[in-house]
């Protein structure tokens, strides 16, 4: 029996769709790893029960990582994008959670720079404070190794294709890690399974090298940067997908449609791209990720369901080099490369 609500939400469920696409659901992913990191922080000394944790989000984090305090009896200060809704601002209040949310800002880059700005000046007004630095601390990927261990067992993990947006970079690059050696053989010279992994971005983002393209609708929250993170390892992806946010819709839609799914705006994107994969590669099976439900995205996705391009109208251009890169959705082979320099926290 679960001790906490942020057990269960952060437990996903794995929904077959057809004989090779399966779909990864969480209600709200960030639960097992906000609650794995606080988890580990408390058994190291590194934080004690009401000390204050800090963290820069653009909404799921920010929900999990109350949870996660609620769970331990800390303290959470969010300081948070112009996208956390009034439905997440209200249980972040309950919850006993503090929110700054920065002004409306259409622009990621400033949106993001400003919460990183505001985040040092409040660890500069209190140094006690812990900041948890859920792009750059890799503590966050704990909370994936027993979501891997459960897809293994369920769908074994040779011939696996794992599909997800990149954001912080934790989910998937755990999930890739975990996956592909055995729990018996995790270290070192361990066993390693044939997973392959996709990940999935924005137009606009810099994770990938796609800071130079826009999105002339909005950006998809959560799944790209406009800075380096420092838990993105670049040499665990072997493809990447850009797509935007009419395609995403576009797929967001497609899934509550034909496979009952409501998910978040990422998921769409991720369906769009594991799709496309499970047609590339008749013997895998292909796996995405789900990360939340599809409630803070009605106005914005839902409601234009009418507007919504059919799936079968939408294929990815395939391109060599970001330069290429053209919406509504680009594919690219990234062949486990390096980053061309590594991340610094900020």
């Amino acid at each position: 029996m679960d001790q906490h609500i942020a057990e269960s939400i952060g437990r996903p469920d794995l929904i077959r769709l057809d004989d090779r696409l399966v779909c990864l659901r969480f209600e709200t992913m960030k639960a097992a790893s906000a609650l794995a990191a606080v988890r580990h922080l408390l058994d190291t000394g590194a934080v004690r029960r009401g000390d204050t944790l800090l963290d820069s989000s653009s909404g799921i984090y920010a929900h999990a990582l109350a949870l996660a305090c609620h769970r331990y009896g800390m303290r959470c200060h969010i300081v948070g994008s112009t996208t956390v809704d009034r439905t997440l601002r209200t249980q972040l209040a309950v919850l006993g959670a503090t929110l700054e949310q920065m002004e409306p800002c259409d622009d990621l880059k400033l949106d993001q720079k400003r919460r990183v700005e505001r985040i040092h000046e409040i660890l500069a007004e209190h140094p006690e404070y812990h900041w948890m630095r859920q792009y750059h601390d890799d503590i966050h990927y704990l909370g994936y190794e027993a979501v891997a261990d459960r897809i293994r067992e369920t769908l074994g993990a040779d011939g696996l294709i794992v599909i997800g947006g990149v954001g912080s970079g934790a989910s998937t690059g755990a999930l890739a890690r975990y996956l592909r050696t055995t729990p018996e053989g995790r270290g070192p010279g361990g066993q390693v399974a044939d997973v392959e992994l996709v990940g999935v971005q924005p137009y606009g983002s810099i994770t990938f090298g796609a800071g130079h393209t826009a999105d002339p609708e909005i950006i998809i929250a959560g799944i790209g940067s406009s800075i380096p993170f420092g838990n993105v390892s670049h040499e665990l992806y072997d493809t990447l997908h850009w797509i935007s946010f009419d395609a995403a819709l576009a797929g967001s839609v497609d899934l509550l449609r034909r496979h009952a799914v409501f998910a978040g705006l990422s998921t769409g994107a991720g369906y769009l791209a594991a799709r496309h994969e499970r047609e590339r590669s008749p013997d895998r099976t292909v796996l995405f990720i789900a990360a939340d439900t599809g409630h803070r995205y009605v106005d914005t996705v839902y409601a234009r369901h009418r507007e919504a391009a059919r799936i079968a109208d939408l294929a990815p251009r395939d391109v060599t080099d970001q330069s290429r890169l053209a919406l509504p959705w680009s594919r690219m082979q990234w062949n486990r490369a390096r980053a061309a320099a590594p991340a610094t926290a900020s």
